[in-house]
C-alpha cells in the first residue's frame, strides 16, 4: 500500500502546527484555564473566545521563527515527539515541566524512566506525537523562492503580532488578572516552558564554565564527649525517597504503616519541610551549608558538604546507593551502587528491593575502629510503579495498583500501593535497627531517617512530585524524620531523650537543619557549625563544639 502523496506550503506549516498545539497538545493548559474561568465571579464570553486566538497567534509567531527549509522537518518532528511526552505528564500527573523537572529528568536513570511506560502512555504518545510526526515526515513541503518565502514569513509574523496586540489591547485587564493570580500558567505552555528550561539546563550543566571547587570547614576536628565510653560511634543515615508524612502512623494516619519500627519506640519529628520537591534538588541541598532560601545548585556541587567536613574531621563515611545516584552528595567517599542480580532472592534482572542493601551490612560494619556514618539511599516510595518497591509477602494493603499508569487505577488502589511502600521502608528501618542492636557491645549505635521530598496521590488531580516549591502542595514538601538511638549513644552524646521527644512534637524543622545537626551529633568542631540550626543542640548538655567566628 502506497502512502498518499501529501504536500503543504512551507509557510503554511507553522499555522497548521499552531492550530494543533492550541487545540490538542496544550490540553493540560486548556483544562486549567477552564477551571480558573469557572471559578470567576463573572467572565466575558468574548474574552473566553479570544484565548485560543491569542495562543494560535503566539504559536504561529514562534513556529515561524523555527521554520526554515531543510530544518523544518527535523525541528518539528522533535517538538511533536517531546511535546507529547510533556503533555502526557502534565495532563495525567498534574506536574509542570519547568527547570527543576528538566533537571530531574536528565538525572533519572533508564530504569526509573522505564517505570513510566505503560500501554496507556504508549498509546498517548503514538497518537499525539508519533502519528503527526510520521505525517509530517511524509509531507512534501513546497518552497518556491527565498524572496516569496521571507516575504510571507514576515507577513504572517506581523499579522500574528497585530492579533496579539489587538487582543491585549481589548482584554489587557482580564489577561493581567488571570496571569498574575495564576502565575503557574506560564509553566504549562507547551513547548515554550520545557524548551527554555532544557536550554538553560544544558547550558548550565554542559556548556557554562564550572565555578572553582571550594573547600569549607578546613578547621574541622572531632571533640570527645565528656563521658566517652571508649567505643566508636556508628550512625546509620537512611535517606528515604518520596515518603510523605501524611501517610505515617506516627503522624496520626489511621493505618499501621509504622508497625515494624513501633516496638523500638523511635523519636518521630512531626513537622519537617523538604528543601525541594525532587531528589535532584533536595539531596544536594540537605547536605550543603545553604538553606533552602539561598540554595544554589552550582555552588552545592562545587564545594564541600557536611559529609566532606565530617570525613576531614576523621569520621569514616560510606554510601550505598539504590535510587539513581547520590546527586553529588557522596562525591568524595566510598560509594557502592546496588545492581540487579538474578542470583539474589531480593532482586531480579531489572531491579532489587531496598532490603538487598542490608545483605552487606555485617561487612560494612566489621572492624570499624573510628567514629563512622553509613548512608543508605533507598528507592523507598518512588513512583509511579509503587508496586515494584515491595515484595508480594509485604503487600499488606489491597487491592494495590500493579501498573505504571496510576491515573487509570482507583484512588484506593494508588493509596494502597503507596502505603505498602511506606510500610516496607519501615520494615527496612526496623531491620537496620535490629542489626545495630546486635552491635551495641562494639559501638554506640543510632539511626537517623529522613525523606528527600513527599508525593501527591491524586489530591486536586495532582500525582507524583516535582512541582515548583512556591505552589507545591504540602503533600510534596512535608516529610518524615525518625531518630533511634541506643542508650549508650544517647548517654555518650549527652542527649536528653525526653527533651527530644517534646521538641520533635512541638517544633518545626526542615532540611536546613541537617548540616548542623550531623556536625553536632558526630561531635565535629568547626566554624561552619551553627548551633541554632542543630536540632539536637537544645537537648544536649552544653560543651564547646563551635569556634567563635
Amino acid at each position: 500500500m502506497k502512502m498518499p502523496k501529501l504536500s503543504l506550503k512551507l509557510n503554511t506549516l507553522p499555522i497548521v502546527l499552531a492550530l494543533y498545539y492550541t487545540l490538542v497538545v496544550n490540553l493540560p493548559m486548556a483544562r486549567e484555564i477552564v477551571n480558573i474561568i469557572q471559578n470567576l465571579d463573572a467572565v466575558k464570553i468574548v474574552f473566553v473566545i479570544s484565548i485560543p486566538l491569542f495562543f494560535m497567534a503566539a504559536f504561529t509567531f514562534i513556529f515561524h521563527l523555527l521554520n526554515w527549509p531543510k530544518l523544518a522537518k527535523p525541528i518539528f518532528v522533535f517538538l511533536l515527539l517531546t511535546s507529547s511526552l510533556v503533555s502526557y505528564a502534565m495532563f495525567n500527573y498534574g506536574i509542570y515541566v519547568d527547570y527543576g523537572m528538566i533537571e530531574n529528568t536528565f538525572e533519572t536513570t533508564s530504569e526509573e524512566a522505564s517505570n513510566y511506560i505503560s500501554v496507556y502512555s504508549t498509546i498517548w504518545l503514538i497518537m499525539m506525537g508519533g502519528l503527526p510526526a510520521i505525517l509530517l515526515l511524509f509531507t512534501r513541503l513546497e518552497f518556491s523562492t527565498w524572496k516569496r518565502f521571507l516575504g510571507l514569513k514576515a507577513l504572517y509574523m506581523l499579522v500574528s503580532i497585530l492579533i496579539i496586540a489587538a487582543i491585549a489591547g481589548l482584554f489587557y485587564k482580564d489577561y493581567a488578572s488571570i496571569g498574575r493570580n495564576n502565575s503557574h500558567l506560564k509553566k504549562m505552555i507547551i513547548p515554550t516552558e520545557y524548551l527554555i528550561s532544557t536550554t538553560k539546563y544544558i547550558n548550565n550543566t554542559y556548556i557554562k564554565q564550572p565555578m572553582p571547587y571550594r573547600q569549607i570547614g578546613l578547621d574541622a576536628k572531632q571533640v570527645s564527649p565528656h563521658n566517652a565510653n571508649g567505643k566508636p560511634t556508628l550512625l546509620v543515615f537512611v535517606l528515604g525517597e518520596t515518603a510523605r508524612v501524611h501517610n505515617y502512623q506516627y503522624y496520626g494516619y489511621q493505618r499501621q504503616t509504622n508497625a515494624h519500627t513501633a516496638p523500638y519506640k523511635p523519636i518521630f519529628f512531626a513537622n519537617v519541610e523538604s528543601c525541594g520537591t525532587a531528589t535532584a534538588v533536595s539531596v544536594p541541598c540537605m547536605f550543603s551549608n545553604m538553606n533552602r532560601a539561598n540554595y544554589d545548585k552550582e555552588t552545592a556541587y562545587n564545594q564541600d558538604n557536611v559529609i566532606d567536613i565530617m570525613t576531614r574531621a576523621g569520621i569514616y563515611a560510606m554510601w550505598r546507593e539504590h535510587d539513581g545516584g547520590d546527586k553529588g552528595a557522596a562525591h568524595n567517599i566510598k560509594k557502592m551502587t546496588l545492581l540487579p542480580d538474578d542470583a539474589d532472592h531480593l532482586c531480579n534482572s531489572q531491579e532489587c528491593y531496598d532490603t538487598a542493601m542490608l545483605e552487606g551490612f555485617e561487612q560494612d560494619t566489621a572492624n570499624l575502629n573510628q567514629d563512622s556514618i553509613l548512608f543508605y539511599h533507598l528507592s523507598g516510595s518512588h513512583g509511579p510503579t509503587y508496586f515494584k518497591r515491595y515484595p508480594e509477602e509485604h503487600k499488606q494493603f489491597t487491592p494495590d495498583c500493579p501498573k505504571a499508569d496510576i491515573e487509570n487505577c482507583s484512588t484506593e488502589q494508588v493509596v494502597n500501593s503507596y502505603d505498602n511502600t511506606i510500610l516496607y521502608t519501615d520494615y527496612f528501618i526496623a531491620q537496620t535497627i535490629e542489626k545495630l542492636k546486635a552491635l551495641e557491645d562494639k559501638y554506640n549505635v543510632a539511626l537517623l531517617y529522613i525523606s528527600d521530598h513527599g508525593e501527591s496521590l491524586g489530591e486536586n488531580g495532582i500525582y507524583l512530585h516535582g512541582m515548583p516549591y512556591s505552589i507545591a502542595p504540602k503533600e510534596q514538601t512535608h516529610v518524615p524524620m525518625i531518630l533511634w538511638t541506643s542508650t549508650e549513644f544517647a548517654q555518650q552524646k549527652q542527649l536528653n531523650t525526653n527533651c527530644l521527644i517534646k521538641a520533635a512534637k512541638e517544633n518545626s524543622y526542615s532540611h536546613d537543619n541537617l548540616f548542623d545537626s550531623l556536625l553536632g551529633l558526630m561531635d565535629v568542631k568547626t566554624t561552619e557549625y551553627r548551633q541554632h540550626q542543630d536540632v539536637f543542640a537544645q537537648c544536649r548538655q552544653p560543651y564547646p563544639n563551635t569556634i567563635e567566628r
